[in-house]
């Protein structure tokens, strides 16, 4: 599995990172739930391939993803060897608060559900949620707290991890993060993210894209699953989702290969994020990285043209 590193001097990452939302629980968003023993094979499955990069964040599934990973870790007996772990600080999940004393109770909570003392990369999570951005903007807010994890050695590197481009952006610019993440805005169906995606990575950042499957609908196909970036999607919608799966099925091609080809091969982006619930996902995602793609896929899915508009700007967020 090819390598990258987080930031400048920081630790090997493989070009895939498996993301546990989905391991936490979470049927609000993602329309079904995960039992305990399905995500502890999912996450023994993992720590057992080739990828070496796992992410999680201290929301997902109001805290059941870091803790099914902690138990996962415990009953290795610690990290595996060169396992890079990555999780996100978020805001009070009943009040919105988001200030730096919710930074330390968010990584406190993080770090004892882990069983670990440090993470190699925390990222700022979901600031626009929040209740009021200036307590994360503001001189002795979130932002600065999550730069004094990374001095105090408790982060290895730091991120800025969201949706809405229009407070990312201009973040990303003003601080000197290790990293950013942003999820459902560069896949087959939409770019929005392409030009803050240069812009980080021409600054030295590491770029993490994740959801490449826009929410899961071009992993798990239009009849099954006929809802983008977590919403019900109308026939209107799903037209551009099915233009693309009619192009590779002339081809023979998985349009999760493609989709997730399409991340991966992008010289700008060190790791793409996957969210997986079962160990069937997981191999599926290593067979879909190896899949042979013909040239004349790419050309004709690049004659399909594509959305840079807020894939999620009518999103009713639930965080279950």
């Amino acid at each position: 599995m090819t390598k990258g590193t987080l930031g400048k001097g920081g630790s090997a990452v493989s070009s895939i990172c498996f993301g546990t939302s989905a391991l936490g629980d979470m049927p609000d968003t993602y329309g079904y739930a995960v039992s305990e023993d399905r995500a502890a094979a999912t996450l023994r499955a993992i720590f057992d391939g080739p990828c070496n990069f796992i992410d999680s964040s201290r929301n997902y599934g109001f805290g059941r993803s870091e803790e099914r990973i902690g138990a996962a870790i415990a009953e290795r007996g610690g990290l595996p060897q060169g396992f890079v772990l990555a999780t996100k600080l978020d805001r009070d999940m009943e009040t919105g608060r988001f200030d730096a004393a919710r930074v330390r109770q968010s990584i406190e909570e993080s770090l004892t559900a882990l069983g670990v003392d440090r993470v190699d990369l925390l990222h700022l999570h979901d600031p626009e949620h929040a209740r009021d951005l200036s307590e994360i903007t503001g001189e002795g807010g979130a932002l600065d707290e999550l730069f004094k994890l990374k001095d105090e050695g408790i982060a290895g590197k730091v991120g800025l991890a969201m949706g809405r481009l229009d407070i990312m952006f201009p973040l990303v610019r003003e601080r000197p993060f290790d990293v950013i993440l942003s999820h459902n805005r560069y896949t087959l169906l939409n770019r929005a993210a392409d030009e803050m995606f240069s812009w980080a990575h021409e600054a030295g950042m590491t770029v993490l894209n994740a959801a490449p499957y826009a929410g899961g609908v071009l992993a798990k196909g239009s009849a099954v699953m006929p809802q983008i970036t977590y919403q019900k999607a109308d026939e209107a919608a799903l037209a551009p989702v099915r233009a693309i799966e009619a192009v590779c099925a002339r081809h023979q091609v998985p349009p999760g290969a493609v989709a997730l080809q399409f991340s991966l091969r992008d010289p700008r982006i060190t790791s793409t994020v996957i969210g997986v619930s079962s160990p069937e996902r997981v191999a599926q995602t290593l067979g879909w990285s190896e899949w042979d793609i013909p040239a004349e896929v790419w050309a004709e899915l690049e004659g399909l043209g594509h959305s840079t508009e807020d894939p999620e700007a009518n999103r009713e967020y639930r965080p279950g």
